[in-house]
């Protein structure tokens, strides 16, 4: 099952978001930062109108559609990737979706504190990039020794791993997400 971490800036909507995709009110939204500390997970169908016309066809009496996994993750701060808030914990949440939807807040309320203090929507997105792609330099950095000894045995798979991540470390390093670069085929599965 294909699943999506719900990730931005505390009190940005991220667990309402959530309860209104998953028809549930089981991830509690509240103003203050850090209402949500583990994740919440919800399913939700995929409604396809094509299953109903397969199922004409075939004649079968049994329609499964298909399934999306969502994940309400913490709300990441400033500092996060050397574990300010509950950065390492909330970045260890992201990496096991297959997917990122980046919430952000656009809206004035007097209501609803901002964890920076005003709204500045480019300001915001500028963090969670910033210190995503500061978690990604911390896990290649760690990576790369550990390359060195299949270097060393000539094993090919962590040659091309290594220099791959030699490759994009430097953009990584200059908080530029990993896809702004280009990479071939087989890149792009050592990727994944």
């Amino acid at each position: 099952m294909l699943n999506a971490g719900i990730v931005g800036l505390p009190n940005v909507g991220k667990s309402t978001l959530f309860n209104a995709l998953t028809s549930s009110f089981s991830a509690e939204s509240a103003n203050y930062p850090f209402c949500t500390i583990e994740p919440n997970t919800g399913v939700v169908k995929v409604n396809d109108p094509r299953l109903w016309i397969l199922q004409k066809i075939v004649g079968t009496q049994k329609v499964i559609p298909a399934v999306f996994e969502f994940v309400d993750i913490a709300g990441l701060v400033k500092g996060a990737s050397k574990g300010e808030g509950l950065g390492n914990q909330f970045l260890a949440n992201i990496r096991e979706v297959d997917a990122v939807v980046h919430m952000v807040r656009c809206f004035e309320d007097e209501n609803i504190q901002h964890v920076e203090g005003s709204v500045d929507p480019v300001r915001d997105v500028d963090t969670i990039m910033i210190e995503l792609c500061l978690s990604d330099a911390a896990s290649i950095e760690k990576r790369l020794p550990r390359l060195k000894k299949a270097v060393m045995a000539r094993d090919a798979d962590g040659i091309a791993e290594k220099e791959l991540y030699e490759k994009i470390l430097p953009t990584i390093e200059e908080g530029h997400p990993i896809k702004m670069s280009d990479f071939n085929e087989e890149e792009q599965i050592i990727l994944k």
